[in-house]
């Protein structure tokens, strides 16, 4: 059991909510193993039922998650805050932070002309009246999408606070706890912690270089997933950007499958080398999400979401019986940021940067002999055999890098390199380390 944290009760619903406080107060944190269920429960003097009842509803909640032999541990992100917790515990003091997967605050573009657009255009307070998507904003919307390929002609179109709040309206109008969604694995993590929190069951599908695999689909849509998310560029953690020949095969896929909700996520927007290729429309309910926050900032709370009329109605009308709307604010930024010409060319140069970042560190890794994924985005992945060792190794010799636990569901082990933060002339000597750390241990053994 924890020394830093005593878990107290007397039945399945104390139990509970005395690990919950726990997290709530940062005593137990990311990782952190709960007790066995049979020695909890010789320390509190109840029966090992009434433990494995209390683990059940954290999971339930998605607070906690069992894997197997490594027993139940706290999740990365469970659904539960307070003064002590915070997201992601920062890098110690001298570690170079590369796990972030953030963009490069030096790339974004400057938000004050946008804000003083805003101001002197619109300086009038606005009422509940305007409560709503900007038709302004849509109207420009439309052609930007259609012009990279996104079958947004005729589709209806409406703006949220983000991506994963997108998926989060969607999931919660169109499913109910305990239901499937089929999710790239390994994916995208915030994703795998929402699920967890509305009570539903992840279907992994292997992801290969061409995105989410067409036989490791059909078994997720046989097994009953009544929604799959497909990342169309970008993924999250690979860089895998769906080619033009597994759209055409997923959209096979799915016409036989008419019920399934499609979500597609186009997170990396104008940040992304290459065009999407989308899987929709083609079931019954089907929507695509585009951030704003990775070309413009993470700051800029605001995605558009493009889909058909029945789904797109019900996300609105979810958002009118809760926050309302997105900021008009916000979406006037957004529609400055869209017509500035500076701000059109920062994005580019941006895009081209990360590219050269992205290609220089896989041809690094690649002539060191590790192997290495990520043809778009931000993020490398990097296959490995152990990752608490190559994650401990790479923090000793001055690097943090996301653990791929963060990411998988039953996916092979791998860490996670954000390049966003890297200079180009750090790379050769990061590859190093990262080669020396990934070697298994035999081949560093002292020679008798």
């Amino acid at each position: 059991m924890s020394a830093q944290y005593q878990v107290s009760g007397d039945s399945a619903a104390s139990i509970s909510a005395s690990i919950e406080a726990g997290v709530r107060t940062g005593d137990w944190v990311f990782g952190a193993a709960l007790p066995p269920v049979r020695v909890l429960a010789d320390a509190l003097h109840v029966s090992p039922a009434t433990v494995a009842k209390a683990y059940q509803e954290l999971r339930q909640r998605g607070v906690v998650e069992t894997e197997g032999r490594r027993g139940t541990r706290i999740r990365s992100r469970p659904p539960v805050a307070g003064p002590r917790s915070a997201m992601r515990l920062p890098a110690a003091e001298g570690v170079r932070d590369l796990s972030s997967g953030e963009p490069d605050v030096r790339l974004l573009p400057s938000l004050g002309r946008a804000l003083r657009a805003v101001a002197e255009t619109n300086g009038t307070p606005q009422g509940y009246a305007s409560a709503a998507a900007m038709p302004e904003l849509i109207e420009a919307a439309r052609p930007r999408l259609v012009a990279d390929g996104i079958p947004a002609a005729d589709a209806e179109i409406t703006v949220t606070s983000g991506t994963l709040d997108a998926i989060e309206r969607l999931l919660s109008a169109h499913l109910r706890a305990g239901d499937a969604v089929a999710v790239e694995d390994p994916g995208w993590a915030n994703l795998l912690d929402l699920l967890a929190a509305l009570g539903l069951r992840p279907l992994p599908v292997a992801v290969d270089p061409e995105g989410p695999d067409p036989a490791a689909m059909a078994t997720a849509l046989q097994s009953g997933a009544r929604a799959a998310v497909v990342t169309v560029r970008a993924q999250n953690p690979t860089g895998v950007a769906v080619s033009a020949a597994r759209s055409e095969a997923l959209r096979d896929l799915f016409a036989s499958h008419p019920g399934v909700l499609v979500i597609e996520d186009d997170h990396a927007a104008e940040l992304a080398e290459q065009p999407p290729h989308c899987v929709g429309p083609v079931t019954g309910a089907w929507a695509l999400t585009r951030s704003a926050s990775k070309p413009f900032g993470p700051d800029l709370r605001i995605a558009l979401l493009a889909g058909d009329e029945a789904t797109i109605a019900r996300v609105v009308g979810r958002m009118r019986i809760g926050s309302g709307w997105v900021s008009t604010v916000l979406q006037r930024m957004l529609l400055h940021l869209w017509n500035d010409d500076e701000v059109t060319r920062a994005v580019a140069a941006a895009v081209e940067t990360y590219g050269r970042r992205r290609r220089a560190l896989c041809d690094a890794l690649r002539a060191q002999g590790v192997a290495a994924e990520g043809d778009t985005g931000i993020n490398v992945w990097v296959p490995v055999t152990d990752e608490t060792r190559t994650v401990g190794l790479l923090r000793e010799a001055g690097y943090a890098v996301a653990p791929g636990s963060l990411f998988r569901v039953s996916a092979p082990p791998g860490v996670r390199i954000s390049i966003g933060p890297l200079d180009e002339p750090e790379i050769p000597a990061l590859a190093e380390a990262v080669a020396m750390a990934v070697r298994p241990p035999a081949l560093y053994a002292p020679t008798r």
